[in-house]
């Protein structure tokens, strides 16, 4: 009797925690990120009364009698289930769809996460609402690029960052110049080009009908009279109307500086393409005039004004200048054994060595879910098998308390037996 009063007191105890962590699951049926847990129920030792016997031509064998000595939690594991995904519009916050972890550094450690609702502190950076600081890889500021091969680091992004300017070495002309076009008539255009400082400068463009074909001039603009700058002839072949000549224009460094006296430019000059291979090149054919200069590839400095995520988790900034530019990564975890994982609270989670060592990668790599900005993953607690399972914990503890009561009960039947 006593063996079954400790076999039901187990049996509350096992019980107990298993309505603890349904509670706990319910409580966060709200949190970000969360991810439920599950009780696993194992029998402990039993005592043998007898034990197995082997059977012979006389006799068949017999099992062994063993009475159990009650209950106990084998685990309470982690269910990383996917959570349905929120909008929130907030270009800061992301969802990780599939598997994968944001790594968070904080006191010198790093935690991993689900809970994806991260925003800029006052130095830009990316952090979570505890303050731990998002990992990833910062790009090249010169070149943009990114090494995902390094090791990862704070991202941090500084709203008053600029983008250094470019200077124009390339401009796209094209159009029809109609071959009935009377001699010496203009068709003209301005180029809008940039310097190394990222200064915007204005040349002229002007087509002059000839009998040969056209003539063509680049000027400053901005001088009075306008200084001429380079010129060549255009030819077209009069059956296609596809020009014949040099397809570009050469512009020496020289030459700019020239024009442009308080102007600095790249070794390389400026190359003027009248795209003689492409739909959008110079033409000589019938019809309305519509040759002009519609494309150059300098900018001036930029400020940074905006930014987004992409699904690889590539942070591109928008510039004041109009240019888009990568600014950082951030970087996913995987893990052999995520239920492994040990929860530290905040929805941070900490490697254990039962979890392994992350495999750091980009979304959308070999095994690592992809994100979703502008929504929250959120928790994945089931609220139909919660209260399920209320209702087994609950008949569960009520039966193991039957176990001590009917036991006391029999126990003073046998003390009474001795009145």
């Amino acid at each position: 009797m006593l063996r079954s009063m400790f076999a039901g007191v187990s049996g509350l105890r096992s019980h107990q925690t298993f309505m603890d962590t349904i509670g706990n699951n319910i409580a966060n049926v709200n949190t970000t990120g969360y991810k439920a847990s599950q009780v696993v129920f194992t029998d402990l030792l039993s005592q043998t009364i007898a034990g197995a016997g082997a059977g012979n031509e006389n006799t068949g064998g017999t099992n062994p009698a063993q009475i159990g000595l009650g209950v106990s939690i084998g685990a309470i594991r982690g269910s990383f289930t996917q959570g349905a995904n929120q909008l929130t519009n907030r270009v800061t916050d992301l969802a990780i769809q599939g598997d994968g972890f944001f790594a968070a550094a904080k006191n010198g450690r790093t935690f991993y996460t689900r809970a994806g609702s991260f925003s800029f502190d006052a130095a830009g950076h990316l952090t979570a609402p505890n303050g731990a600081i998002i990992q990833g890889w910062l790009a090249n500021p010169g070149t943009g690029t990114i090494d995902n091969a390094q090791a990862i680091e704070n991202l941090r992004f500084p709203l008053n960052q600029t983008q250094q300017p470019k200077a124009s070495d390339t401009v796209e002309a094209g159009g029809i110049l109609p071959p009935d076009t009377a001699i010496a008539s203009k068709i003209t255009s301005s180029i809008p080009v940039f310097d190394v400082l990222g200064r915007e400068l204005v040349m002229g463009a002007t087509w002059t009908k000839t009998a040969a074909g056209w003539d063509f001039e680049v000027t400053n603009n901005s001088a009075n009279p306008a200084t001429p700058i380079a010129n060549t002839t255009h030819t077209f072949d009069p059956v296609t109307g596809v020009l014949t000549s040099e397809g570009t224009l050469a512009i020496t460094k020289a030459q700019l500086e020239t024009a442009f006296p308080d102007s600095s430019w790249g070794g390389a000059g400026l190359t003027i393409n009248f795209g003689a291979d492409t739909a959008t090149g110079l033409r000589s054919l019938a019809g309305a005039n519509t040759a002009a200069v519609y494309a150059q590839n300098g900018y001036r400095t930029g400020h940074l004004q905006a930014f987004s995520i992409g699904t690889d988790g590539m942070v591109t900034g928008a510039f004041s200048n109009g240019q888009n530019k990568p600014l950082g990564q951030v970087a996913l975890a995987l893990f052999n054994n995520p239920a492994g994982l040990e929860k530290v609270g905040d929805s941070f989670f900490a490697t254990t060595v039962n979890s392994g060592n992350p495999a750091l990668g980009v979304a959308g790599a070999a095994g690592i879910g992809t994100l979703d900005a502008g929504t929250l993953e959120m928790s994945n607690v089931e609220l139909a098998q919660e209260f399920t399972n209320l209702v087994i914990a609950q008949r569960g503890f009520q039966a193991n308390s039957r176990i001590i009561s009917a036991s006391d009960s029999l126990l003073g039947d046998l003390v009474n037996m001795s009145r």
